[in-house]
């Protein structure tokens, strides 16, 4: 199967004379299902529907976004794998010099905001011509949110953008319930009850949240943050946003891993487009050897955006799925995993009823109805080493070392066989008051985890590290803590050769909690580091100060 055509010659290599849906993605085109505006592409085209992909086109030429002419059903827009604004900028607000998703890791492939950028473009060229909006940028920004980069809360990108509607999530589902009332001849003003969508209403018939407008103010800002996250998943939600009203409708049910199975089969050719032969793109080289088991995250980390973006269910593919793929990976398969790793066919016993309210299955402590079996996901992994032309498989998708102290066969084959020399994990912190704030279990789980991991090393008579992944600066942290996270590495002997400084991302919960400075869940007050307190913070943790800046000589009158 050929590419999807992302130009008019392409077009007219396949005999299309028009379109039903062009996709518009800030990454370069990678024909893979990693990369999720190729993958809703793939589907629509498996529904039946022509479908066309502009990547990173230049916003100061309006010939890239007519390369592929009108769609007849309608435009569909996304910034990329990456919100726009994480991607160019550093937790310090310093621009980046690099895009792994953009050939030879160029930056300024795409636009600040992109979504809203690509879309009043289309608006403009395309009158009449209706414009979806999704994504991670999308979905991270649906309803009143805080924008880090602007110090300010923002309406909902759908009011911003004057899109049509927006899909968050994962899309499949939507996107093509979406693209059947289009072909019906359905306007799409009237696809007020799509899941997983947000939609414009005349007026609300539901829950309503603090009007946008009103978000400013930090108390209104923390209500409308716990009447989201209490009601989200099952109520729809309006709200008053750029003064038009939005509907925020419950999430689309998950996918099921026949339907998992059926997108992994899609005629992909898993590669990128040959445009850009002769460059290397950085996100390609890290995932081209990879395998994906599973989508979602039930751990429910604060500072997180997996959860809202992707589910809290897990939803993973058949062993049979994932060795049809690992047979045409021959040699080192890089990772095999998801997320997290080890949530691979983990379910909840009760189905996520409607009744529980828990944001988390792992914290404050696991939930008795979670059900997580590490010993089928270790039959995946000796299936696939077992392949022919395989020579090693690897986990280096994150693990939850909390439920993996669950199964010491687990631990054992993860330190003797299926990692590299080292072993990433996420404790995040030392402190407890810390890791409460995070939504993140106690440092104990990590100290018994690596007891058992360096055990298991020592009697294979092998060499092992484990690289601890840090946060500093997340809302409620102070200096002491900071000072205990510096004593806990020494004790432990680690050394580490870099932390993350936490970046308020839209919609999470320590975005909330830095913006408002108040606990999620009491109310009270909380301390939140400010850049500066954050750079001694990781000064004092890298054991390094950060060189200081030359001063600028002052005019000495005579």
């Amino acid at each position: 199967m050929p590419f999807l055509p992302t130009n008019k010659a392409e077009l007219q290599a396949l005999g299309i004379s028009e379109l039903d849906v062009i996709l518009i993605s800030g990454d370069a085109y990678i024909d893979h299902p990693s990369f999720g505006v190729p993958l809703l592409g793939r589907l629509l085209e498996a529904a039946g529907y022509s479908v066309g992909i502009i990547s990173q086109p230049d916003c100061n030429k309006e010939a890239d976004f007519l390369a592929l002419g009108r769609p007849r059903l309608f435009f569909g827009i996304s910034s990329g794998n990456m919100d726009s604004m994480v991607n160019h900028y550093t937790a310090q607000r310093k621009k980046r010099n690099n895009d792994a998703y953009s050939p030879d890791g160029q930056s300024g492939m795409r636009p600040d905001r992109a979504v809203i950028i690509y879309t009043n473009i289309i608006r403009r060229l395309f009158k009449g011509t209706p414009v979806i909006i999704g994504g991670i940028e999308a979905s991270l920004r649906r309803i009143a949110h805080y924008d880090f980069w602007q110090d300010k809360v923002r309406n909902s990108i759908l009011a911003d953008s004057k899109a049509h509607l927006l899909i968050y999530g994962m899309a499949e589902k939507p996107i093509l319930q979406v693209a059947e009332a289009c072909a019906a001849g359905i306007d799409i003003s009237e696809l007020t009850d799509i899941p997983s969508t947000v939609c414009f209403v005349k007026k609300p018939e539901g829950l309503m949240l603090p009007d946008a407008d009103l978000c400013s103010d930090k108390l209104t800002f923390h209500k409308m943050n716990r009447l989201f996250y209490e009601n989200a998943q099952t109520t729809a939600l309006y709200q008053k946003s750029g003064g038009r009203y939005i509907k925020h409708n419950p999430p689309a049910m998950p996918l099921s891993t026949k339907e998992m199975d059926s997108i992994y089969r899609l005629p992909f050719m898993r590669a990128p487009h040959p445009r850009y032969a002769g460059h290397e793109i950085p996100a390609w080289l890290q995932i081209r050897q990879s395998i994906t088991s599973h989508r979602g995250c039930y751990g429910g980390c604060n500072f997180c955006a997996i959860a809202i973006h992707q589910g809290r269910k897990i939803q993973s593919r058949s062993a049979e799925s994932i060795l049809s793929e690992a047979r045409k990976l021959p040699g080192v398969i890089t990772d095999l995993g998801g997320p997290s790793a080890n949530m691979y066919a983990s379910k909840c016993k009760l189905d996520y009823p409607d009744t529980c309210k828990r944001r988390s299955c792992l914290f404050p402590n696991i939930c008795p109805n979670l059900n997580f079996d590490h010993d089928v996901q270790l039959r995946l992994l000796d299936a696939v080493a077992a392949l022919p032309k395989v020579r090693h498989v690897f986990v280096a998708s994150g693990i939850r070392h909390d439920i993996a102290l669950a199964n010491p066969r687990y631990i054992s084959a993860i330190a003797q066989k299926y990692t590299g020399g080292r072993l990433k994990l996420a404790p995040e912190h030392s402190s407890d008051a810390v890791l409460k704030l995070m939504g993140k279990p106690s440092i104990k789980h990590f100290e018994s985890f690596s007891k058992e991991y360096f055990a298991e090393v020592k009697k294979a008579g092998i060499k092992r590290q484990i690289i601890p992944y840090l946060i500093i600066g997340h809302p409620g942290t102070t200096s002491q803590d900071a000072l205990h996270l510096k004593n806990w590495l020494k004790q432990n002997r680690l050394k580490v050769e870099q932390v993350q400084e936490f970046t308020p991302t839209p919609m999470t919960i320590s975005t909330c909690m830095y913006y408002t400075r108040l606990d999620f869940e009491l109310g009270t007050a909380i301390h939140v580091p400010s850049g500066g307190e954050i750079r001694k913070q990781k000064e004092l943790i890298l054991g390094k100060a950060q060189k200081p800046r030359p001063r600028r000589p002052r005019n000495i009158r005579a």
